[in-house]
């Protein structure tokens, strides 16, 4: 997505919330997770960031997908699983 310093506040928070929406999908789907353990964890993982936070937002430079797998499958996880390299269907509809 690129370098999102200085960006808007309401697109940065709808940003967050639909990334983290997203990433609790995965660790739920993927990872096993409760609802509420998914939510946890990607509340934690995207964390707010102030809006004077230097590079705010970098996380964001790659999807929600691929940060949950590395949760679930830790590095490299396209090797040991190419079939989850690319989302799913189901994840791009998510809102």
């Amino acid at each position: 997505m690129g370098d999102h310093d200085g960006w808007d506040e309401d697109k940065y928070v709808e940003t967050l919330e639909g990334e983290r929406r997203r990433f609790a999908w995965v660790m739920q789907r993927y990872g096993g997770k409760t609802p509420a353990e998914a939510e946890a964890e990607a509340v934690e993982f995207y964390y707010y960031e102030e809006p004077d936070t230097p590079c705010r937002g970098l996380v964001f430079h790659d999807e929600a997908w691929h940060w949950a797998m590395l949760g679930i499958h830790k590095g490299e996880y396209w090797h040991a699983h190419p079939e989850l390299e690319q989302p799913c269907a189901e994840y791009d509809d998510i809102e």
